[in-house]
């Protein structure tokens, strides 16, 4: 396929102006048919609500865990149509959102959950494998680089967590680094060939939908639930079409408004925008290397991620995390040009080698953001509902062990899980409106600051940083 190049003025704009806004993970001819809305009353053992990977895993593991449960499955929308189809389809091992995080919050977990992180990707290899689900899922690994020299120390420090902590990493100079990737904006890089898989996430989650209907999960789509009270033998859940008795509820909601009022304040949605070029030829990519196909991501706070995908197209996304006032979820806000245009220029900074190649699809998402960075997990009703939310971007791979957080939880018996730190507490909630706006603003502009001034952060930030809060994507 030949790629069009673009010259002239205008060029940045026209090489994303004519993009699809459907994400490209979702833009496929073989996208399953939705399936049957909720009609009527009906009963089940546990019902899980959200398509996602939350609650596809969730309904998932809990048949596996007991294969005669019944287990019911309830989507407002399409399956994966969220976050779980629109992210970069980077799935990490990391259960805190890195190792710096999970050291400053849990320092004396921080071994157990490294572990545990591990053990949950390996697990989630496992399964793709014995579903046979074709989501071009590559063992690559991940490719941190650094852009300016304040970068180039800070990789070097997270080298050292990381082998102190038993991580295999490679320290990189900058022609190493060039040598796996070229661009010429770095100058240093830190690989983890071990930590991170790359994957087509709307085909993951189509693929657990198809696992799920395979042990007799029942999946309602376009059935969303409106309210959920609880009944003496257990919870009912009202949808348009029909209401649902449910012994259990796991909540896989993570973005959207929670059925639970105590969740709310815990999360914010923050979008993030995403540019995806069309195949590049041979040629053109022979230019700028990428052995290994890692997935890569600089080290500013704000922060690209790009990876190749299976016909070498080059997903490009980040850099602006964008919350809007009220915290409103909707579509209006998945495309944002001046995003896409300072995304198209940054990617011609870093590959000049592609000036000119075009992008074919443009389009935005909210994320799950807490002031911890990291899922949290709870109960409510007496123990009939469980939550996990507040994944941070990092859904992909740690939403698997949230769903075998809340089965533990709802199961109401302890477990190597439930006794950590980490499920135990709940972050700190954000401040109500105008605070919350007010804040998440001052705190996107230090961080850009900050980027600017050689990463030395400002008493707004360092003042975050002693009280453990944060805002991030």
């Amino acid at each position: 396929m030949t790629v069009g190049r673009v010259d002239g003025p205008g060029r940045q704009d026209a090489r994303w102006s004519g993009a699809s806004p459907v994400p490209f993970w979702l833009d496929r001819p073989e996208r399953p048919d939705a399936l049957p809305a909720l009609a009527g009353s009906g009963r089940c053992d546990l019902a899980v609500v959200g398509g996602g990977f939350s609650g596809l895993w969730t309904a998932l593991r809990a048949k596996e865990r007991d294969p005669g449960r019944d287990v019911v499955l309830l989507e407002g929308r399409r399956i994966g149509w969220a976050a779980s189809g629109r992210n970069g389809g980077f799935c990490e091992a990391s259960l805190t959102h890195g190792l710096e995080n999970g050291l400053e919050r849990y320092p004396d977990e921080i071994a157990t959950l490294q572990r545990l992180g591990r053990e949950n990707l390996d697990e989630l290899v496992g399964t793709v494998a014995r579903y046979g689900i074709a989501c071009d899922l590559e063992r690559s690994g991940e490719l941190s680089v650094a852009t300016e020299p304040w970068q180039v120390e800070a990789l070097a420090e997270s080298a050292a967590n990381a082998r102190e902590h038993g991580e295999s990493v490679e320290l990189l100079d900058a022609a190493a680094t060039r040598g796996i990737l070229d661009s010429p904006t770095y100058l240093g890089g830190l690989l983890d060939r071990q930590g991170c898989v790359m994957l087509d996430p709307a085909r993951l989650a189509w693929g657990l939908r198809d696992a799920c209907l395979r042990l007799g999960v029942r999946i309602h789509e376009h059935s969303r639930v409106l309210a959920m009270t609880r009944e003496a033998a257990g919870m009912s859940l009202v949808t348009p079409g029909g209401r649902l008795a449910a012994g259990r509820v796991a909540l896989g909601t993570n973005v959207f408004r929670s059925l639970l009022r105590r969740v709310r304040p815990h999360i914010v949605p923050v979008y993030d925008y995403v540019l995806v070029t069309e195949p590049v030829p041979d040629d053109l990519l022979g230019e700028i290397g990428w052995q290994g196909r890692y997935g890569v991501g600089d080290s500013g706070n704000q922060f690209h991620y790009y990876r190749l995908t299976a016909d070498n197209r080059i997903l490009w996304g980040g850099y602006d995390a964008i919350y809007h006032f009220g915290g409103r979820v909707s579509q209006a806000h998945d495309q944002r040009p001046e995003t896409f245009r300072r995304l198209a220029e940054q990617f011609s900074a870093t590959f000049p080698q592609l000036d000119g190649v075009r992008f074919s699809h443009a389009w935005g998402g909210a994320i799950d953001t807490c002031t911890r960075f990291c899922a949290f997990f709870g109960t409510a009703h007496r123990g009939r509902v469980a939550y996990a939310a507040g994944y941070t971007g990092l859904g992909v791979g740690a939403s698997r062990f949230g769903a075998d957080v809340m089965l533990d939880l709802l199961a109401g018996e302890p477990t190597k899980r439930t006794e950590l730190r980490m499920v135990r507490r709940r972050p700190t909630p954000f401040p109500p409106e105008p605070l919350r706006y007010a804040g998440i603003q001052m705190t996107r502009a230090s961080l850009a600051r900050a980027d600017r001034n050689g990463g030395r952060r400002d008493a707004w930030l360092r003042a975050l940083d002693r009280f453990g809060l944060g805002f991030d994507s």
